[in-house]
């Protein structure tokens, strides 16, 4: 009886437990309309190698948003901490969308948009992540979309410098 759960018990429950991981997921969203023209937002996404000037979330991003790139996000954590986050650039569409994903299967991934959409008034932004995976259990994630919601607020604010900049 002992062998027979040891011989399946133990590699099924494994199994479920790793199905259960990969299943789990918390889905993060924030959007906010800025008053500025898209081109002018996409300007200061993709313009990686500033991130630090603006973003006090990501405050610094290594390589270039270009679809198949890899490049590392360093993420400003609540406690101060800084973390390294290689990412795989999935998506690219000028003034539109970037999407990159990365992380360590079954332990915790991420599936992170920028979105924009041009509404009357100025641009739709949204920052859209899906994470994946065991960690979620033990993660205490709330402050990652107040967090998410202040990038949108310095978004904003840098945009709005550059537009008053552009109209002089």
């Amino acid at each position: 009886m002992v062998m027979t759960f040891l011989k399946w018990g133990v590699p099924g429950f494994i199994i479920a437990l790793a199905a259960v991981a990969f299943l789990t997921t918390k889905t993060f969203h924030v959007e906010r309309v800025i008053e500025a023209d898209e081109a002018i937002i996409w300007e200061i996404l993709s313009d990686t190698g500033r991130y630090h000037e603006w973003n006090p979330v990501f405050v610094r991003v290594d390589g270039t948003y270009k679809e198949g790139a890899t490049l590392t996000n360093t993420v400003r954590f609540p406690t101060g901490a800084l973390v390294e986050m290689p990412a795989q650039v999935k998506t690219v569409t000028p003034t539109r969308e970037v999407h990159q994903h990365g992380g360590t299967p079954g332990v915790i991934t991420f599936d992170h948009q920028w979105l924009l959409e041009p509404v009357e008034g100025g641009t739709r932004v949204i920052q859209h992540e899906l994470d994946r995976g065991i960690y979620l259990w033990f993660w205490d994630s709330s402050w990652l979309e107040p967090a998410y919601a202040t990038v949108l607020d310095a978004l904003e604010a840098r945009a709005t410098e550059m537009a008053a900049r552009d109209n002089n």
